[in-house]
């Protein structure tokens, strides 16, 4: 559901035991870019460029870690939930 930005988003759990890496990150991005807007992965306070791997690295998120996935236009919100399933589903690891 949009915020009242029109921003939508989900928090979803790290599922994969070696946590958030490259591999992953770079699957995360591969997606990311069919958005139009932005979008954004957050961990805590911190956020990172969905689309940029070395930015979502620098989140260093483990295993049971709950991240959020963003989207800035309702319209992207396919990628969204490409994301969330990418990520409950442990980057098909």
């Amino acid at each position: 559901m949009p915020d009242s930005r029109g921003v939508c988003s989900r928090r979803v759990t790290i599922v994969n035991a070696s946590g958030l890496h490259a591999r992953s990150a770079a699957s995360i991005a591969r997606v990311a870019k069919e958005a139009r807007s932005g979008i954004w992965v957050q961990r805590d306070t911190e956020r990172a460029d969905a689309k940029d791997i070395m930015d979502i690295l620098s989140l260093g998120c483990q295993k049971g870690d709950v991240i959020s996935v963003c989207v800035e236009d309702p319209s992207d919100r396919h990628v969204l939930m490409r994301l969330v399933t990418l990520v409950q589903n442990g980057f098909g690891e």
